[in-house]
């Protein structure tokens, strides 16, 4: 769980990058990570806001939160440890 203090959290600095290389680091860096893993994103990029939330929906990642700071977005996101069903995710033969 996020709230576990045995969760380790990466963090992803994407300042600098512009569509569509934040939501594509994003995925990589997710489809790299163990089950369950946490990933903090920051992105100044304007679309980014939009692009990532929408990669995770469609690669079946979690968006834990989403918030803008000034020009920067940040998210926290989750690669799930199994699909709703119980199976394990698609992503693992990726």
């Amino acid at each position: 769980m996020v709230n576990d203090p045995e969760t380790k959290v990466e963090e992803l600095d994407l300042r600098g990058l512009k569509c569509p290389l934040p939501a594509l680091f994003a995925k990589r860096a997710l489809l790299r990570a163990p089950l369950g893993a946490v990933l903090d994103v920051v992105a100044d990029d304007p679309l980014a806001a939009v692009d990532i939330p929408h990669m995770c929906a469609q690669e079946s990642f979690d968006v834990l939160s989403s918030r803008r700071d000034g020009a920067l977005v940040r998210l926290r996101l989750r690669r799930p440890t199994a699909a709703a069903d119980g199976s394990p995710t698609d992503q693992d033969a990726r």
